[in-house]
């Protein structure tokens, strides 16, 4: 018998919520119903699903929810509530009914009463959590708030840590903290059943991270990317532009094998200017091998390569599991590839041994079509690419066009605001079919986006003075290489 369920929500990243939610039902292929349509706004969904083992396994995958609750009773009002689960107890009917206020109108959810049996035992510890959302009540005000509920047949000891049997009170008073009405728009009442994977974000800190750089991923989106990446225990996952290794940490706990490559030698190698305050120098444990250590997944880590992006390494059979990135914006990093302006130029041996390659811009749009073909030609069929897309807002307004492949299905794009003119998509892309006679779409891509970026007044002073480090910092290796410069 399916059974009513409350998905609570941490308030932040809500365009992301659908899409990670879909991918973690994919992954562990759970069927799902929906009894409001789900809405970015609201902090919580109210779903059907076909058991609790179903709710345990997408917490235990999701971090953006905070809680999942086996629904008793939701309805506008805290004294209706209280009838509800009232008219519940009496419930003895295996289904939820439905019974409806002549003067009103209007039919409320009443639950069957073997949920509230269930967790009545003599022998069950309990306690009752109250939570609120924008708005805030003191510790004596929850008790009251807790007493109320004295009618239900709760037989077994209370405990506060660690009780058999958690009951969840929430009140929703909106998400306008400006304008927080007398009563609550939704109550809520029902028994806890899991926690989401909120503690990861802390664990996989940046402020806690061995090595990172000035672009690396919050630990948060790393995971979400890894979730909708749909990354499970012994995939194999490449990021192309992998930087200090954020994505690879993100897959690998969730079993993945990761491979990463970057044309950033000095970036692969921790010899960049160190990003946090008052550091001078990088350590020798600074690496991406060091931050698969430090979480205990090493054995995953396969490696990382310095490679150019825009010429293929990988043998045409070489296929993956997923590919997540970040491809560089030329904002904060370069987008460069090997290459050089001067027609005809030709190099002597005698300079060959110490060459250092040179490297010209990187166009986001012919960056994104070698992204998407990539993708096309080593993701394994039904697998996916996730990547990040940067927009400027006023474009995205007038026209909302993301690359496109034949051969990839565009299957979700979050937005992710960055500032009040700019804003970045989390696209993932779908693999569909193994020919290969065809080539990307054309597009409208962001072929200045760092112009305008600028043009917009968009760079601070911190990032001015961190890019002229860096390029000092590059030039004086390149002069410490045999004299090269």
């Amino acid at each position: 018998m399916w059974r009513r369920y409350l998905f609570w929500f941490a308030h932040e990243h809500n365009d992301f919520r659908h899409a990670e939610i879909q991918s973690i039902l994919s992954i562990f292929d759970i069927p799902i119903k929906y009894i409001e349509k789900p809405c970015a706004k609201k902090p919580y969904w109210i779903v059907e699903l076909p058991s609790e083992e179903s709710v345990k396994k997408i917490a235990s995958r999701s971090v953006l929810i905070k809680n999942c609750i086996e629904l008793w009773s939701s309805t506008k009002s805290v004294s209706q509530l209280h009838r509800n689960l009232k008219d519940a107890l009496l419930n003895t009917n295996q289904e939820w009914i439905v019974k409806t206020d002549p003067d009103k109108g209007v039919g409320e959810h009443i639950c069957p009463n073997t949920l509230i049996e269930a967790c009545c035992s003599a022998n069950k510890s309990f306690k009752i959590e109250v939570e609120t959302f924008c708005k805030h009540f003191t510790m004596k005000e929850k008790v009251e708030k807790i007493e109320a509920f004295s009618y239900l047949p709760l037989n077994g000891p209370v405990r506060l840590k660690d009780p058999d049997v958690t009951l969840a009170y929430l009140e929703y008073y909106g998400v306008d903290p400006n304008n927080v009405p007398e009563e609550p728009y939704e109550v809520f009442f029902g028994r806890w059943v899991a926690d989401g994977q909120r503690d990861l974000i802390q664990y996989h800190s940046l402020k806690r991270r061995q090595f990172i750089g000035n672009t690396s991923m919050d630990a948060q989106l790393a995971l979400i990317m890894a979730n909708q990446a749909r990354v499970v225990s012994g995939d194999l996952v490449l990021d192309p532009f992998v930087g200090s290794g954020s994505l690879l940490v993100a897959a690998a706990h969730f079993g993945g094998y990761v491979w990463g490559s970057d044309i950033d030698f000095m970036m692969l190698h921790a010899r960049t200017r160190p990003t946090r305050v008052g550091q001078k120098a990088r350590t020798k444990e600074e690496s991406i091998r060091g931050n698969m250590r430090q979480y205990g997944t090493e054995s995953l880590y396969l490696d990382a390569v310095v490679s150019d992006f825009s010429l293929p390494m990988w043998k045409p059979g070489m296929q993956f599991d997923a590919i997540i990135t970040d491809p560089p914006y030329g904002v904060r990093e370069p987008t460069e590839k090997i290459g050089i302006e001067r027609e005809n130029y030709t190099l002597s041996e005698e300079h060959l041994v110490n060459h250092i390659p040179s490297k010209v811009e990187y166009g986001l749009p012919q960056l994104y079509d070698d992204l998407l073909e990539f993708a096309a030609n080593h993701l394994k069929t039904g697998k996916r690419l996730v990547c990040w897309y940067p927009m400027v807002r006023e474009e995205e307004c007038h026209s909302l066009q993301f690359p496109q492949h034949p051969r990839m299905a565009l299957v979700s794009a979050s937005e992710q605001p960055l500032s009040r003119a700019t804003c970045r998509r989390l696209l993932t892309y779908e693999k569909l079919t193994t020919h290969t006679d065809t080539r990307p779409l054309p597009h409208n891509a962001p072929h200045n986006f760092r112009e305008k970026y600028f043009a917009l007044g968009e760079i601070t002073r911190r990032e001015k003075k961190e890019r002229k480090a860096e390029e000092k910092a590059r030039a004086e290796f390149y002069k410490s290489k045999n004299g090269v410069t």
